[in-house]
């Protein structure tokens, strides 16, 4: 989402420094506005910048704005951000391929000032909503952190960086212990108030903005460690379930109550061909091992197997 206070980023594209110079003039005010004057910058900026909108010219040397919003739409980085074709062509053939090619709107020049802003504020309206509605679907809608489909897009993500970078990536996954035995003492509501609060003290030990904690069903959860080695992962996840089992929980009737968890631990540094999946899978075998040991506690790679 655009972040609250900060001016939504456009891209403007076009080969005539004056016709950028006066989209700059009409946008600056309301928009972080950043120029290029060739389809190869265009597209380097729109990766680099991550701008919400673009404006692109369709006649430029190097290469057509046809060309580069077909390129812009093949790249999962860009394929999302608006495209307004600005051109001084006004064929209706062209304007059909534009929008056939994903284009959101086309205007053509002279520029006037009023209809600019109308598109563009339109456009970026339609950004705002759409990534609003993305934030909540990836959002646990309880506990206010990221939900399991959240977690296998990050993860998705930063194991093919682990991959390229031969970098290590760690994964705990964590269980709240006798979970159900709380909920029948206390209520569902105060086990609301639990997972709450366990969420929290998670968030609380992510430090890095690349470190990811995420509500993936029930009571389970797992936090995401990108180039973190084994022992670093290890003293976070100690840390952690000396954390939850020293925070004390009240009760709506004035009491007071208390909660552990388990922690299965597993880093690895990931070659071409391993799969994520596997990779969860071990951290979820470890906790097992974890529970069936006797609760509260961290399992890695010391861990004895224990048979299911």
């Amino acid at each position: 989402m655009i972040a609250e206070g900060s001016k939504p980023g456009i891209l403007v594209v076009d080969d005539d420094i004056l016709s950028l110079k006066v989209l700059n003039q009409i946008l600056s005010a309301e928009y972080d506005v950043h120029t290029a004057q060739s389809g190869r910058e265009a597209l380097e900026l729109a990766v680099s910048e991550k701008p919400d909108l673009i404006l692109l010219d369709i006649l430029m040397p190097d290469m057509s704005g046809f060309d580069v919003l077909v390129r812009l739409k093949d790249s999962a980085e860009t394929q999302k951000v608006p495209v307004i074709f600005i051109t001084a062509n006004t064929s209706p053939r062209d304007e059909e391929r534009g929008l056939t090619l994903g284009a959101a709107d086309y205007i053509t020049k002279p520029f006037q000032d009023f209809l600019i802003r109308a598109r563009v504020r339109t456009q970026i309206n339609n950004v705002k909503q759409r990534k609003e509605i993305e934030l909540l679907s990836m959002t646990d809608d309880l506990t206010d952190i990221p939900n399991r489909r959240s977690f296998e897009l990050r993860l998705e993500m930063e194991w093919t960086h682990a991959i390229r970078e031969q970098a290590p990536i760690a994964l705990l996954m964590i269980d709240l212990d006798n979970f159900k035995m709380y909920n029948d003492t206390y209520g569902h509501p105060q086990g609301d108030v639990l997972l709450k609060t366990v969420a929290a003290t998670l968030v609380a030990s992510t430090k890095r903005a690349a470190d990811v904690a995420a509500r993936i069903g029930g009571e389970e959860f797992v936090i995401l460690l990108p180039s973190t080695d084994y022992a670093g992962a290890l003293e976070i996840a100690e840390n952690l379930r000396a954390a939850v089992a020293a925070t004390v929980v009240a009760t709506s009737g004035g009491g007071l109550t208390s909660a552990t968890i388990s922690i299965g631990v597993v880093c690895m540094r990931p070659n071409p061909g391993d799969a994520a999946v596997s990779f969860v899978e071990e951290a979820d075998a470890r906790l097992y091992r974890a529970k069936r040991a006797g609760r509260n506690r961290v399992c890695g790679d010391d861990c004895e197997p224990v048979d299911r």
